[in-house]
């Protein structure tokens, strides 16, 4: 079990020890979705309250996430949940996701909360607003196939609609974050080091300052180099066609032949390898959609050298993974599409300093959202909670102030966790 402790001045912290906080349970609870794929959750369950806040993200852990602590502390109880693809997208397909969501949504409800809130940080926000349009959906209008084009069951799937949604950092969805930080001078995706010099970000000859100097990028050279991103992008896509394709063709060939060798087709993997995926000019002129952000990207500080490395997004993924969460011409995980479906009672909190979701981005965002008791807030923090300043509370704590005045002006509210 997890000891989780609270400071208001600071994000919460979880401390591994045997016994929970006086007036909280935690219990792992494994459950089996609609299609049979095995997720698990963990319920701190806090004395008294009537009211659950999901926190969930497709691809990452939340079992520790800062937030947990501070949500108890503001009187509700907090589920966890885990995807069927946890620290591993590879092969994350979103509309599976989202029957990894209905099945902790029907725990939740069949546990007796009487109020089951969405929490969605970061990526977890485009899951939370995806899940909930199609929640909202008769069954027969829900979508019956991914964009690879395999049948997704969501229409028969028990999918109970949330009574409120809670947004923290949302970015608009991993697709359009790609879509802005894939480096479009790759000329050959079989190669990381190809490169036409003309569309470089990198290259002092096009805008590039060395750090801690920043950059300035003209805007003829960010127009061709954003129409550039999405020619990328589209080339990718239509490989990713082709091969979803052709392993859908060899399972359909495989039904009527019952062949092994169209089985085996039907079953290898085919795995696209996207190069160099941290370069979005806005990380390095911070002219570009100002906000309190740092110089850098997500990944750290010198984005020129990370969009060279291992570490990044949509490295390895197979085509359905490739075209159901990191295209932004194919997938149905885009905020903006989804928020037009989002009308229930909205709490949105913006970081000022995030690098994924600028001001801009987020303001669109906003605006989707269908429902009228919607309210945003800008808060002081990074992306990741991180305080603007060393010495300033984080981030958590600041969105923390008002998700207890929300909650409370809504939702029945539990004694509050008793801190040590």
């Amino acid at each position: 079990m997890s000891t989780l402790a609270v400071d208001r001045l600071g994000a919460g912290r979880d401390i591994h020890t045997a016994q929970a906080p006086p007036g909280v349970t935690v219990s792992t609870h494994q459950l089996t979705t609609f299609d049979g794929a095995k997720v698990e959750g963990e319920l701190y369950a806090l004395d008294g309250a009537t009211t659950v806040v999901t926190v969930m993200h497709p691809r990452q852990s939340m079992t520790h996430h800062p937030m947990i602590p501070l949500l108890l502390q503001g009187g509700v109880s907090v589920w966890t949940q885990g995807s069927r693809s946890p620290n591993n997208d590879i092969a994350l397909v979103h509309e599976q996701t989202v029957l990894d969501a209905a099945a902790g949504q029907v725990f939740l409800r069949d546990t007796g909360f009487e109020a089951v809130l969405t929490f969605g940080h970061s990526g977890g926000g485009t899951l939370s607003a995806f899940y909930i349009e199609q929640a909202s959906l008769e069954p027969q209008l829900r979508l019956d196939v991914t964009p690879a084009g395999r049948p997704i069951a969501l229409a028969g799937a028990q999918m109970p609609v949330p009574d409120g949604a809670i947004f923290l950092a949302p970015h608009p969805g991993q697709g359009k974050v790609l879509l802005h930080c894939i480096d479009p001078s790759v000329t050959d995706e079989s190669d990381p080091m190809s490169v036409d010099p003309a569309l470089d970000m990198y290259s002092p000859g096009n805008g590039f300052a060395e750090p801690p100097e920043q950059s300035r990028y003209s805007v003829d050279f960010l127009n061709a180099y954003r129409a550039a991103q999405k020619d990328r992008i589209g080339r990718i896509d239509a490989r990713a066609v082709e091969l979803a394709a052709e392993a859908s063709n060899a399972r359909a060939r495989f039904a009527r032949t019952r062949d092994p060798a169209d089985r085996r087709i039907g079953l290898a993997p085919r795995i696209i390898t996207t190069y160099r995926t941290d370069a979005d000019p806005c990380y390095v002129d911070l002219s570009i959609d100002p906000n309190d952000r740092h110089y850098g990207s997500l990944f750290g500080r010198r984005p020129d050298l990370i969009n060279y490395g291992l570490v990044g997004f949509g490295r390895l993924t197979t085509p359905d993974a490739w075209l159901s969460t990191w295209s932004a011409n194919h997938t149905n995980a885009d905020f903006v599409r989804c928020a037009a479906g989002v009308r229930l009672p909205t709490l949105y909190l913006e970081f000022s300093g995030d690098q994924a979701a600028l001001p801009n981005v987020s303001a669109r965002m906003f605006d989707a959202l269908a429902d009228e008791d919607k309210i945003c807030h800008v808060v002081r923090g990074q992306h990741f909670g991180q305080p603007i300043v060393d010495g300033e509370p984080t981030g958590y704590a600041a969105a923390a102030v008002h998700v207890d005045r929300w909650l409370a002006d809504r939702f029945a509210i539990a004694p509050p966790l008793r801190t040590r």
